[in-house]
């Protein structure tokens, strides 16, 4: 694999987004860090992102790391669950 948009729920978008967090190829997600990814875009572009992109790369760096394909809408109570966790 070497298109990013070749991964499940990524698209020219999301791609571009990736690209600019130094994000080249889809191994370059292999083992990553999803939320320091969100985190770090949002620190880029001075401003929160929806936070279903959150989900979205998530989903994108599970199925990297072996996970089978999922919709991303599947990893939002994952990340609801986290964000419940870090208020604790």
């Amino acid at each position: 694999m070497n298109d990013l948009e070749s991964i499940p729920n990524i698209g020219p978008a999301i791609a571009r987004k990736l690209n600019r967090l130094g994000i080249k190829e889809p191994e370059d997600l292999c083992g990553a860090d999803a939320v320091s990814l969100y985190e770090e875009l949002c620190q880029i572009d001075g401003r929160r992102h929806d936070p279903c992109l959150l989900d979205v790369f998530i989903s994108a760096v599970s199925y990297m790391n072996g996970e089978p394909a999922k919709p991303w809408w599947e990893y939002t109570p994952i990340r609801k669950q986290m964000q419940k966790e870090e208020r604790v």
